[in-house]
């Protein structure tokens, strides 16, 4: 019998359909964006990522039919809302063109952190909005788009969101073992948000993990 080949077949993920409505073809951030990524394959890789990082394909969420990106003139990054079966990714036309000089990689990345909005569990709306941000960016970190001001520091709290939050999610992940964030992910699929998920996947209570990760921060740097 022959052996098995090093790897298997990728596997095969639920790609919903994808909708795109620019709402200002003429606004420069239109053109950069349709110069630098082919919105289908974007979405498609996007939402690959976040299956990848956050389920298994036997534990992937299948309601998510349609998932429209709307490019417009608009204040800050992006935002995501929708119901279970059709999300909306809104993308500022104006962050694009503010970030004009590495738009493909802030196009991707975005895309990718917006992405795991649609898919995340969110502990029937009780988790802290810190690690909801943290998780998404915990995505765009680990599929290798985190952007150049991004710093790993401890900061204030655990769930102050976003990239510090998800440097935190990272190392423990790193010590505690892959799959630890996707198993975090998955303990909030239908039950309220209780912070004792953490001792479940560590051993360990948030508080002591956030003192041993400040400790981690302020220890020696390796040669």
């Amino acid at each position: 019998m022959p052996p098995p080949p090093p790897h298997g077949p990728e596997p095969q993920w639920p790609i919903p359909t994808f909708n795109l409505r620019i709402e200002d073809l003429a606004h420069p951030g239109a053109k950069l964006f349709l110069d630098n990524v082919r919105p289908d394959v974007a979405l498609r890789d996007a939402v690959t990522t976040v299956c990848s990082w956050l389920y298994t394909p036997e534990t992937v969420p299948t309601n998510v039919q349609c998932v429209t990106l709307v490019l417009r003139p608009m204040d800050g990054v992006a935002h995501t809302f929708g119901s279970p079966t059709h999300k909306e990714i809104h993308f500022s036309l104006n962050h694009i063109r503010n970030s004009q000089s590495r738009a493909r990689d802030e196009i991707l990345g975005v895309l990718t952190h917006e992405m795991v909005h649609c898919y995340q569990y969110n502990a029937l709306g009780k988790c802290p909005g810190g690690l909801i941000e943290g998780i998404a960016d915990w995505v765009r970190l680990n599929a290798g788009l985190s952007p150049p001001h991004w710093k790993r520091e401890a900061g204030e709290k655990w769930d102050a969101g976003y990239q510090a939050t998800a440097y935190f999610l990272d190392w423990i992940e790193g010590r505690y073992g892959d799959g630890s964030i996707r198993e975090l992910n998955e303990g909030m699929k239908d039950k309220e948000y209780d912070e004792h998920i953490f001792k479940d996947i560590t051993g360990r209570k948030i508080s002591k993990l956030w003192k041993l990760y400040k400790e981690h921060l302020e220890g020696p740097s390796e040669p």
